[in-house]
C-alpha cells in the first residue's frame, strides 16, 4: 500500500447503511415483518436444540449436527438482523469503522462455519444410507464431536486473513454503504474509489469462491451418491424416509447456496445496484427462519420431539 492510501486509510470513523431507503410508515412496516420474522426464527431454531436436548432418542449423530446447526443459525440472525432493526427506527442509520469490521467479521465466519455443516450432515447422510454397516463405527458420538468442533473453528479462521485485509484498506470519504450490513462487496467498492486495490478483491474473491464451490460439489456430490442408493432400496417405507431426510437437507442447502453464490463469487464485481442487499437479505434472514420448518415438518422423530417439548398432545 503506498504512503498516500495509508495517510488516508483512516479518514472514516463510521459508515451509513442505507439499508431499505422509503417513507416512515413503510419502514416502520418492514421493522415489524422482520421483527416478527427474527422472534419466529430465534424460537424454531431454539425449539430444535431444546427438542435434541431433552429427547434422548435424538442423542445420535445426525440430530446432534441438526442441534448445532440450529444454533449456529440463531448466532447467525444475531450478526445482522438486530442492527438492521435498530436502523429501521434510527434517522443517522450510522456503524462505526469498528463495529462494521466486527460484524464483517462475524457474519462471514458464521456464514462459512454454516457451509462447513452442511457439508459435514452431507457426509453423515451419505455415510448412513450408502454405508449403513459401517455407519455405527465411524459415525460415533466422539466423531460426531470433532467433526462439530472442525466446524466452528475452522469457519472463524478461514475469513481472518479477508478481514484483516480489508482493516488495511483506504477508506478516503466515501461512506454510505447501500446495504443493511456491513457486507464484502460493498466494503471492497468504497475502498477501491480511492485507491485500486486488484490484490485484496482477487484474494477476498478467491477465498469466497474456493469455500463456496468446494463445499457446494462436495454436498451435491454426497447427495448423488446417496439419491442413487435410496433408489435401490427395497423397502418402500426404508426409501421414502431417506428419500425424506435428504430432501428436506437439499432443500436448505439449495435456499443457501443458491443466493450466496449469487452475492460471494465476485465481491466488488458492481453487482445489480439494490439487487446485493436482497440476495443476502434471502440466505441471512428468511433462510434461518424457514430451516426450522423444513427439518421438523418433513422429519417424524423431530416433530414428535418438539410435540413433547412445547407439551403438545
Amino acid at each position: 500500500m503506498t504512503s498516500e492510501a495509508r495517510n488516508i486509510s483512516h479518514t472514516v470513523s463510521e459508515f451509513i447503511l442505507l439499508g431499505f431507503p422509503c417513507r416512515w410508515e413503510i419502514q416502520f412496516l418492514l421493522f415489524s415483518i422482520f421483527f416478527v420474522t427474527y422472534i419466529l426464527t430465534l424460537l424454531g431454531n431454539m425449539a430444535i436444540v431444546c427438542a435434541v436436548r431433552w429427547d434422548r432418542r435424538l442423542h445420535t449423530p445426525m440430530y446432534i449436527l441438526l442441534a448445532n446447526f440450529s444454533f449456529l443459525e440463531i448466532c447467525y440472525v444475531n450478526s445482522d438482523v438486530p442492527n438492521m432493526l435498530a436502523n429501521f427506527l434510527s434517522q443517522t442509520k450510522t456503524i462505526s469503522f469498528a463495529r462494521c469490521l466486527l460484524q464483517l467479521y462475524f457474519f462471514f465466519s458464521l456464514g462459512t462455519t454454516e457451509c462447513l455443516f452442511l457439508s459435514i450432515m452431507a457426509y453423515d447422510r451419505f455415510l448412513a444410507i450408502c454405508h449403513p454397516l459401517h455407519y455405527p463405527t465411524v459415525m460415533t458420538i466422539k466423531f460426531c464431536s470433532s467433526l462439530v468442533i472442525f466446524c466452528w473453528v475452522c469457519g472463524f479462521l478461514w475469513f481472518l486473513i479477508p478481514v484483516i485485509l480489508v482493516t488495511q484498506l483506504p477508506f478516503c470519504g466515501p461512506n454510505v454503504i447501500d446495504d443493511f450490513l456491513c457486507d464484502l462487496g460493498p466494503l471492497l467498492a468504497l475502498a477501491s474509489a480511492c485507491v485500486p486495490i486488484p490484490g485484496t478483491v482477487l484474494i477476498c474473491g478467491t477465498m469466497s469462491s474456493l469455500l463456496i464451490f468446494a463445499t457446494f460439489f462436495y454436498i451435491i456430490g454426497s447427495y448423488t451418491l446417496v439419491l442413487r442408493a435410496v433408489v435401490q432400496v427395497p423397502s418402500v417405507a426404508g426409501r421414502k424416509k431417506a428419500f425424506s431426510t435428504c430432501s428436506s437437507h437439499l432443500a436448505v442447502v439449495l435456499l443457501f447456496y443458491g443466493s450466496v453464490m449469487m452475492t460471494y463469487v465476485s465481491p466488488g464485481s458492481g453487482q445489480a445496484e439494490g439487487m446485493q442487499k436482497f440476495t443476502t437479505l434471502f440466505y441471512s434472514v428468511l433462510t434461518p427462519f424457514f430451516n426450522p420448518m423444513i427439518y421438523s415438518l418433513r422429519n417424524k422423530e423431530m416433530k414428535d420431539a418438539l410435540k413433547k417439548v412445547l407439551g403438545v398432545s
